[in-house]
């Protein structure tokens, strides 16, 4: 279960539309910043092949300028 959150940066004017691209990915949350144009995106997907696909999609978004991985949780990484 990766769980991780990002920042993303949208290219300039295309706010609006990166949230929706976003909005309409499957394991993606979007929060809008009310004073910036970024954005926070937290995904949670259940299993690699889920996050290895979504991470395809994220790439393939042509409204994002960049995307900055914030903070990531992977619940296997934390089993001895």
């Amino acid at each position: 279960m990766p769980i991780k959150s990002y920042i993303a940066f949208p290219h300039s004017g295309e706010k609006n539309q990166l949230i929706s691209a976003l909005k309409n990915t499957e394991h993606c949350e979007v929060v809008p910043s009310t004073n910036k144009d970024v954005i926070v995106l937290v995904t949670d997907t259940e299993n690699d092949q889920q996050e290895e696909d979504l991470q395809q999609i994220l790439h393939s978004i042509k409204e994002i300028e960049h995307l900055n991985l914030v903070s990531g949780f992977n619940d296997k990484a934390t089993q001895l």
